[in-house]
């Protein structure tokens, strides 16, 4: 277990012997406050021990994502009794809804801005995080990322992304403050090993679309009958406390497209292994030319899945195109 893990961990437990011993004031007779400061004292003294995150059934680790969760289990998944198992269920069960309602309508519109996308997590919950948002000032953002980590830790952090971006485009800060201050208050409120590749953009009502990319995999720009790249021109989101971004310009007519992907999609495998790439992904789009951006959703998510032979993805998979429809 990692030392920064560890330090989390210890502070949590602490603050939450606090507040236990407050609600014992006013409740001393409270059998479950009691019983629940024991779990936390024992926590704590697996902590002093060495003995913290390790399975007291099988001996080995238990998946850090759950200790980060609740870091009062004691027993790895495959150890756990039938009734923890159908909670857990529950858990991922209502953490999957609770994400899925956090997501913004499948096919927006907003002026003449026309978007689609597509969320598929390869488990119960994803650790991509897509959005957009009508701006106060007519404008359209629109974010796309893919947190480090998997699971429900992962997904964790997914809501803090939605939760951050919704409360600083309010601030009405230019594109690339909106993304230091994210990227400091990402920093600031995660573990250290915790950050996230991520495209932010903003498209006006005239066409123009700012973009930030933080170390995200490139979007693709089609006009016409090419397309080009805007690749990351800045380090992932949340790595340093006091990142610098950048932005790049871009200009789309009637009927161009952006989009943005994870590697979910590029990194689909056939049988022997091999990746479908971005560049195979974009050689079948130009052969086959859409007239909407939920058609080009649909053709590059078919195209990702005829890859893999219909096998389900083994990452989580989500892309977001953006058509400029007026």
């Amino acid at each position: 277990m990692g030392t920064v893990f560890e330090n989390e961990i210890l502070s949590q437990l602490e603050n939450r012997r606090q507040s236990i011993e407050k609600a014992i004031g006013i409740s001393p007779d409270d059998h479950y406050l009691s019983d629940l400061l024991k779990e936390v004292d024992a926590a704590l003294s697996r902590l002093d021990s060495g003995a913290f995150g390790i399975c007291e059934k099988c001996h080995e680790e238990i998946e850090s994502e759950r200790l980060a969760a609740d870091p009062l289990i004691r027993f790895c998944i495959d150890h756990m009794t039938p009734s923890q198992q159908r909670a857990l269920e529950q858990d991922l069960e209502l953490a999957a809804r609770i994400q899925s309602a956090l997501l913004p309508p499948k096919d927006f519109i907003h002026g003449n801005w026309r978007a689609s996308y597509h969320f598929e997590p390869a488990g119960p919950v994803s650790g991509d995080y897509c959005d957009m948002i009508a701006g106060d000032d007519g404008s359209l953002y629109f974010m796309l990322g893919d947190v480090s980590g998997k699971g429900v830790a992962a997904a964790m952090l997914m809501s803090h992304l939605h939760a951050l971006f919704r409360a600083l485009i309010k601030v009405e800060k230019p594109l690339e403050q909106m993304m230091e201050l994210a990227s400091r208050v990402f920093c600031e409120s995660t573990l250290a090993n915790q950050y996230a590749t991520l495209v932010c953009g903003k498209a006006d009502s005239l066409g123009n679309i700012e973009l930030c990319n933080a170390g995200h995999l490139p979007s693709i720009v089609l006009q016409g009958s090419g397309h080009h790249y805007l690749n990351a021109n800045g380090l992932p989101l949340g790595l340093f406390c006091s990142e610098k971004f950048s932005v790049d310009r871009v200009n789309l007519s009637k009927g161009d497209f952006l989009i943005a992907l994870t590697d979910g999609v590029t990194e689909s495998q056939d049988s022997s292994g091999a990746e479908l790439g971005m560049q195979s992904l974009i050689e079948i789009v130009d052969r086959h030319p859409v007239k909407s951006a939920s058609e080009l959703v649909g053709l590059s998510v078919k195209t990702a899945a005829d890859y893999r032979g219909g096998v389900p993805p083994v990452d989580d998979l989500t892309l977001l195109v953006l058509e400029r429809s007026v």
